[in-house]
């Protein structure tokens, strides 16, 4: 018997399902669909750009049988790298800021990566997590994912995010809406989109305290007008992933309004995510009543909550936030 169509993991990266999120759709009169990227086999969105990152260098002669791969990661595209890597034969090396979940860094060390955690430094701080990734890898001859500045990253977007987004909607969507971490995302998605139809509106969702509001609406990274408790997503300058793309808005979404929408989606219809996903559907939602009824917008369900649990699910935890996690989903609509 041929098994030629069965596949390990590495080949059920991506062809997630789309999900109607019922609630925030009736009371806008949009469709506002998630594209469930908790399902991909390491849990997050990031799958897509480690497992491009992957074939691309292994194409290229740059990542070669028995291969350590280094990366600086606030998680997820460690996690992916990891369980990626192991399909392939490669082991991982994973540098992340201290001020990460502890669940993350629990998980990278379970599923067999070398985990070194460093204190939280600006990109422009020479012991930022990822220079200390790039200058393992000059030492070491190790192969450095480089997930910001790579475009394997972006193109892995472009050659599978978009297209599902197209397919599922059957040409219909009207808005895709992302954060941006590394820009992959939001860079390869909107790219595809916007070729197969200018309308497409591309609008970035970002969270208090990072640059890419400000770049995408005022041509510089300057504003700093606040934080958040997001992870994995917040940009302050443009990477390699984001030159030269398509945005036609961007919005300020703030972490309480996101809390609201991830403890509504789990409530009552059963999607248990992480933050960056709740800043996403916020972009979604204000879009949706900026633009008014009848719009199919897609937005990006970035990983499950479950790696987020002393944080985001810690009653004591949220209080120190002062984040609110009762407050009634109508109250993210402006």
């Amino acid at each position: 018997m041929s098994t030629s169509h069965y596949h390990g993991i590495d080949r059920h990266v991506g062809n997630t399902p789309l999900i109607r999120l019922r609630r925030l759709s009736e009371l806008t009169g949009c469709e506002i669909l998630g594209k469930a990227e908790f399902m991909n086999p390491g849990g997050s969105v990031k799958d897509r750009a480690a497992l491009g990152i992957i074939t691309d260098a292994e194409a290229g002669g740059r990542l070669k049988p028995g291969s350590t791969i280094v990366e600086g990661t606030a998680g997820n595209t460690g996690i992916g790298l990891t369980v990626i890597g192991h399909s392939k034969g490669y082991q991982s090396y994973i540098v992340i800021p201290e001020t990460q979940a502890p669940e993350k860094i629990q998980l990278l060390r379970t599923l067999g990566a070398t985990v070194q955690t460093v204190p939280e430094k600006p990109y422009k701080d020479p012991g930022n997590y990822n220079h200390i990734a790039r200058r393992l890898a000059e030492e070491k001859g190790w192969f450095w994912a480089n997930q910001f500045d790579n475009t394997a990253n972006r193109q892995a977007h472009y050659c599978t995010t978009g297209p599902e987004i197209w397919t599922q909607t059957n040409g219909q969507v009207n808005a895709f809406v992302s954060a941006v971490g590394t820009g992959g995302t939001l860079a390869g998605t909107a790219l595809y989109l916007k070729e197969q139809n200018p309308q497409v509106s591309v609008v970035c969702a970002d969270p208090y305290g990072a640059a890419m509001w400000s770049w995408f609406t005022n041509g510089n990274t300057e504003t700093n007008d606040g934080d958040s408790v997001a992870e994995g997503i917040g940009q302050g300058r443009v990477t390699k992933n984001l030159e030269g793309i398509p945005v036609d808005r961007a919005y300020r979404i703030e972490d309480q309004a996101a809390l609201t929408i991830i403890y509504q989606l789990l409530r009552e219809e059963g999607l248990f995510l992480g933050l960056s996903s709740g800043i996403n559907i916020g972009g979604a939602v204000r879009l949706a009543c900026e633009q008014g009824p009848g719009q199919t917008i897609v937005t990006i369900l970035c990983d499950s909550g479950h790696k987020y649990q002393s944080k985001l699910f810690n009653a004591d935890w949220l209080s120190l936030q002062k984040l609110n996690p009762n407050l009634p989903l109508e109250s993210v609509l402006r």
